[in-house]
């Protein structure tokens, strides 16, 4: 039964994908869904994107080892959508823009949308390479398969969708997938374990008393969940491109805050069933498998399957998201700046785009071992590189395109070369180094250079400033 009701989802994924197709007449409905969503379909969406298997396997997980406090992975990347919605998201959504390269050559010039490309294409491609493996983890113990014919099932279901709609596919799924995700973990999962451990006070008497602490990860750890996920999230590609779906900057705004509190909630949830976990199937060797585990423990199959569901859909949304990402960059921050095609063409081309990605992802994820320093990588040099240009684009007028540059070139170099000084790719220590010099770099530069053009900052202004009411 719980077989049939994920293969009755995956159906369903691929239904929604030639639903979105027949949405999509143009290049805005390909890429970002027409910039038309409303507060109910984008919120789900934003909140669908960042929640993937770190969160749902992995926020479990850190339950099951570390009690409430495993909560802090999820919290800060809730944390990083409420920045970024309350700060930034009605900026953005103003610009018109298709890509984060693109936002930084409508604020200092031209130059900066190559670099920049550079680095966002491989940070999406890594991201939608680490969620190809994690759901295709998921199919090989539930259809008791190999990982490659896993990876290989789960990766091809998203290509399709993906690639027959673009973004209103991947909107549509997203959806569905939040709607899954909220049924399956909040009015099954979570009721159940808890009834199950006794209630709150007994999962209270039956753990021990630091599975109830805040701070039983540990501060270095919640730091690091932080600075890696939450400075992420305010600049990565695939979340940017759920602000440009907004149609409005309030959309943008509210309902972006709206995702981040379902981020934080779901945070706790996550955390709280993996603490119940703790009772129910004690001597787990690997904390990452208390998700799997608890699900067989404590429901029936059907109800069972809907929550493996869930975790499909938080892994696969997140792999859509970051497949489509990519194809974006790639089609308008670097192959776009040496081609001009008719839209329609552009389309198709993009289309492609996101098909051979999607190929070259689910080749990766078949032969990538160690996907968490792969990850942790393409994060730190994202933060390290992009994060002081971006935002200080956002927020300082006096800023100009030769500081952006060295703020990309020092605080890149910075950050790889603190990795290769510490032997830790996990440290802390080389975003901030990245993050620090580059905005020593950009200031300084900045200060020493003449201001951005009046044609540039005119434009800049007239596409951010919010239209006077009447």
């Amino acid at each position: 039964m719980d077989v049939t009701v994920v293969v009755l989802y995956l159906a369903a994924m691929i239904a929604f994908g030639f639903w979105g197709r027949h949405r999509t007449r143009n290049r805005s409905d390909f890429l970002v869904a027409g910039r038309r969503l409303g507060p109910w379909l984008y919120s789900g969406t934003m909140a669908a994107v960042v929640l993937g298997g770190a969160s749902t396997i992995g926020g479990v997980g850190l339950g099951y080892e570390y009690g409430i406090s495993g909560m802090w992975l999820v919290v800060a990347i809730g944390t990083g959508i409420l920045v970024l919605s309350l700060l930034f998201s009605a900026r953005i959504q103003r610009l018109g823009v298709y890509t984060v390269g693109q936002m930084l050559e409508l604020r200092y010039g031209s130059g900066l949308g190559a670099p920049s490309g550079v680095v966002m294409w491989a940070y999406t491609l890594v991201l939608a390479v680490t969620s190809t493996i994690a759901y295709g983890t998921i199919f090989g113990v539930l259809l008791d398969i190999g990982r490659v014919p896993a990876i290989v099932i789960g990766g091809t279901v998203v290509v399709v969708y993906s690639t027959l709609g673009g973004m209103w596919s991947v909107t549509l799924t997203d959806f569905v997938q939040f709607l899954i995700k909220t049924v399956g973990i909040f009015l099954v999962l979570l009721p159940v374990v808890l009834w199950r451990a006794g209630g709150w006070d007994g999962l209270a008497t039956a753990v021990p008393a630091d599975a109830l602490s805040l701070t039983s990860i540990g501060g270095g750890t919640i730091l690091t969940y932080f600075v890696t996920y939450g400075f992420g999230l305010l600049i990565g590609q695939d979340v940017w491109q759920r602000v440009f779906t907004a149609r409005s900057p309030g959309v943008a705004r509210w309902a972006g805050v709206g995702a981040g509190v379902y981020c934080l909630a779901y945070g706790v949830a996550g955390a709280l069933i993996g603490t119940a976990a703790q009772v129910l199937v004690p001597g787990l060797a690997e904390r990452d498998d208390a998700f799997a585990t608890i699900v067989g423990a404590v429901l029936p199959p059907a109800a069972a399957g809907l929550v493996l569901a869930a975790a499909l859909s938080a892994v696969m949304s997140t792999s859509s998201g970051a497949l489509l990402a990519t194809a974006t960059v790639f089609n308008q921050d670097l192959l776009g700046r040496y081609r001009r095609s008719p839209e329609h063409d552009e389309v198709a081309g993009t289309r492609w785009a996101v098909a051979a990605f999607g190929v070259i992802m689910i080749v990766i994820a078949c032969l990538l071992q160690d996907v968490v320093a792969a990850l942790t990588l393409a994060y730190g040099i994202l933060v390290g590189g992009l994060l002081v240009p971006i935002l200080g684009g956002l927020v300082w007028r006096r800023a100009t395109r030769a500081g952006a540059l060295a703020a990309m070139a020092v605080g890149t170099v910075a950050t790889l070369g603190t990795m290769l000084v510490l032997g830790d790719l996990y440290a802390n220590e080389p975003v901030f180094a990245g993050v620090g010099t580059g905005l020593v770099a950009f200031v300084a530069v900045s200060l020493l250079t003449r201001p951005t053009g009046d044609d540039v900052r005119a434009e800049w202004d007239r596409r951010t400033v919010a239209a006077p009411k009447v």
